[in-house]
């Protein structure tokens, strides 16, 4: 069976990058915007070793494009708000991928996602969307001057690049990604200066075993802390995302995604690599900018394991000029492509789908499907309950703030129900003592 569908999705991987080449490629590099400033963070900070971070994520794009046939990227998933040593960053990832692992075997992810209402989900998502809009805006666009930092990187780029991506809303024939990266790259290589350029450097792979303390350090200040954020944002929505944006293909299952996080980290933080999650962003974004299938991601897979082979560390000077003029509009880009899955909360989304009968089994085996119909005061109740998530994410500025403020505000509409229910079987043990104390007498 799971051969088959590897089949399947191959030919689907196939089809797509003959049909539209250059949208395959273009989307693969959509994810550049939340991925480079990232990685040239922890890179210059000597938190990971980028060589080996290429060459990871890179094996684990191919994979998962192959496995999973959908452009899913390997993002990071450890904060960057303090320095941490590469032993203490790849403990991070051991951390997250161990909680994770065992999350996806006892079935807890699963479970996860019976009990965790859509509205909250969809809160999580438009709120991870806001978020890349508010960091394009905060941390890529906002400290720059019309005309500085420098001719290259200014807020008149920035202009034209938003100006691109208008023309490109409602044609997917530009391959605007594409576009965009090869004039940054041409950027900065004009700004670089010959100090700063690539050379050739072949990759010598080292084993890391981080020592007890810098374990306890990574596991508890940046490990534990991205637990809700992995499994809520890199694992749940993501299963949900790629439903709403690629419903021809068979959406990975929530205990599929847990072990492919858990075990890019558990190889790849042997030897210093980053460490990786499945974002939702990142699948927005190359959704957006052009990625239909797996294909996309193999070939930036191809393309990261080359860099980090041949050229490594050497190239991170190359991409601290990355022009932030041109990152910052496709991470807002990006940012907004998720944001806009909210718009499906009461229409569309997976909850609302029901069985139209008894007799109405297909092929497929998933039987007829049709729209349930929600009052006026039920929707009311579902977009209340994603914008309490979403607002509580944003004010807090973590996952798990506003997944709990979401929860607690449908327990709080779902209460009076429980409360009846409760009345009513209550109401019945009791009839059922009183016809068993007659029958007694």
């Amino acid at each position: 069976m799971a051969l088959t569908n590897v089949r399947r999705l191959h030919a689907n991987n196939m089809a797509a990058f003959r049909q539209s080449p250059l949208a395959e490629i273009s989307g693969s590099l959509g994810d550049l915007g939340t991925l480079l400033p990232l990685m040239i963070a922890l890179a210059v900070n000597n938190s990971i070793s980028l060589s080996t971070t290429l060459v990871f994520s890179g094996l684990f794009n191919i994979l998962t494009g192959v496995v999973f046939g959908i452009p899913l990227p390997a993002i990071a998933a450890v904060a960057i708000s303090r320095k941490f040593t590469i032993d203490e960053t790849v403990s991070a990832g051991f951390t997250v991928a161990g909680v994770v692992l065992i999350f996806s075997l006892t079935g807890l992810l699963r479970w996860f996602t019976h009990v965790i209402p859509t509205p909250v989900v969809k809160g999580i998502q438009v709120g991870a969307g806001l978020s890349l809009v508010i960091s394009a805006g905060t941390s890529l666009l906002q400290p720059l001057g019309w005309i500085m930092p420098s001719a290259f990187d200014n807020r008149l780029w920035a202009l034209f690049a938003f100006l691109f991506l208008l023309l490109t809303l409602k044609t997917s024939r530009i391959p605007y990604a594409l576009v965009v990266f090869v004039l940054g790259l041409v950027f900065s290589l004009i700004t670089a200066g010959s100090g700063h350029l690539p050379a050739f450097k072949i990759w010598h792979p080292r084993i890391y075993i981080p020592a007890w303390n810098a374990f306890v350090t990574g596991a508890l200040d940046a490990g534990l802390g991205q637990i809700p954020l992995t499994t809520l944002n890199s694992i749940i929505a993501v299963s949900y995302l790629s439903s709403d944006l690629l419903p021809h293909l068979p959406a990975p299952s929530v205990t599929a995604m847990g072990i492919s996080v858990a075990m890019m980290n558990l190889v790849g933080g042997w030897f210093g690599a980053m460490p990786v999650c499945h974002g939702s962003g990142g699948l927005a974004a190359q959704y957006r900018f052009g990625a239909r299938s797996g294909a996309s991601i193999i070939f930036l897979g191809l393309l990261k394991i080359v860099l980090g082979l041949l050229f490594g560390e050497t190239l991170v000077g190359l991409l601290r000029q990355y022009p932030k003029s041109l990152l910052g509009i496709m991470v807002l880009a990006a940012g907004l492509e998720l944001a806009k899955v909210g718009e499906s909360l009461n229409y569309g989304a997976r909850d609302l789908w029901e069985a139209a009968g008894p007799d109405a089994e297909q092929g497929d085996g998933q039987g007829l499907k049709v729209q349930r119909r929600i009052s006026d005061e039920e929707r009311k109740e579902r977009w209340t309950v994603m914008f309490m998530t979403v607002g509580f994410l944003l004010a807090f500025k973590n996952d798990a703030v506003g997944f709990l403020a979401g929860m607690l505000c449908h327990a709080t509409y779902r209460a009076p129900e429980i409360g009846t229910l409760w009345k009513s079987r209550s109401f019945s043990g009791r009839n059922r003592e009183e016809e068993d104390g007659l029958l007694d007498g």
